[in-house]
């Protein structure tokens, strides 16, 4: 092999190496700009969940809301006094909750829940009964 032949050799080797280096850079290039919008839409994620856990936490609302058992603890009052009809403040003073009108709202769309799971009845208006 001559000289010239060489020079040639080399001289395609370096061409196809710099071509490999050019496209390995746009894949870098290409990452790193995926890379950033994934760490923008994971950082807009955590402000949202944030948000949402300040709205939901429960200083945010009413006591009744908040508690896992409410549902359990209303079920128990009607349990304990079958046929007997309750209002949604008389249970809220029978288990010691507030009684401002936030609180017994939350706990009159539970009731209210509970009628169309078909748990309780509403013989009337406002009032609440256990399902016999």
């Amino acid at each position: 092999m001559n000289v010239t032949e060489l020079l040639h050799r080399l001289q395609a080797e370096q061409d196809d190496a710099t071509a490999h280096v050019d496209s390995l850079q746009r894949q870098i290039d290409d990452l790193a700009a995926a890379l950033a919008r994934a760490r923008t839409h994971l950082a807009e994620l955590q402000t949202a969940r944030t948000v949402v856990e300040d709205i939901a936490r429960p200083e945010a609302e009413p006591q009744t809301a908040a508690t896992p058992d409410s549902y359990q603890r209303l079920l128990t009052v009607f349990n304990d006094r079958p046929g007997q009809s309750f209002r949604a403040r008389e249970l809220h003073e029978l288990l010691e909750l507030p009684t401002d009108e936030a609180s017994v709202n939350v706990t009159r769309n539970r009731l209210g829940r509970l009628v169309r799971q078909g748990t309780l009845i509403q013989p009337r208006r406002g009032l609440y009964q256990k399902r016999t």
